[in-house]
């Protein structure tokens, strides 16, 4: 693996809420079946986390484990282990049909903070943010890109496309900037 280094360099924001990108982070795509032999094995030899419920994300110390579809999970851990969890997915789910994949280089990661966290994502996302609960991981938009999203530790984790990172910076400060809370 290359060195790692972040999509905006750690660029942060501070506006009526906190906003930084965080990483690099090792992320993992795997698509494989619920129910798929090995699959929770797999997680758990991966991340150290349970196998997710359906919206939600598990997290266990720097690791993470979040559900995305019926046949596709989201595996967060440190960028360096990235290659040893792959191989410990590989021997988990030996012979049975299955794909992981490193992304770690093809997302970028924010998190918003503070108070007013969520009016930052209000503005942004077709979802009920009273209903949202702690650790419900939700896949949906963040303007016009595609984004995952949930709540945890005083504010939100959005995962996004690398190659729309500086787009999705600038929406968020925008809907940060003081005075422009809902």
């Amino acid at each position: 693996m290359s060195d790692p280094v972040s999509a905006l360099q750690g660029a942060s924001y501070d506006g009526f809420a906190q906003l930084r990108e965080i990483g690099p982070l090792g992320m993992i795509t795997l698509r494989a079946k619920a129910g798929t032999p090995g699959l929770e094995a797999a997680v758990q030899a991966a991340t150290g986390c349970a196998m997710p419920q359906m919206r939600r994300i598990v997290r266990q110390g720097p690791c993470a484990a979040g559900w995305m579809s019926p046949d596709e999970l989201l595996l967060i851990l440190p960028y360096a282990d990235v290659a040893g969890a792959l191989a410990r997915i590989g021997e988990a789910l030996q012979g049975q049909h299955h794909l992981a994949v490193d992304v770690s280089d093809a997302r970028a990661v924010f998190r918003i903070e503070g108070a007013k966290a969520d009016q930052v994502l209000r503005k942004l996302s077709p979802v009920d943010f009273d209903r949202l609960e702690p650790n419900e991981l939700r896949r949906s938009r963040a303007a016009q890109v595609a984004a995952a999203f949930w709540a945890e530790e005083g504010g939100f984790t959005l995962v996004c496309f690398r190659s729309v990172a500086g787009y999705v910076m600038g929406l968020l400060s925008v809907s940060a900037r003081p005075g422009a809370e809902l």
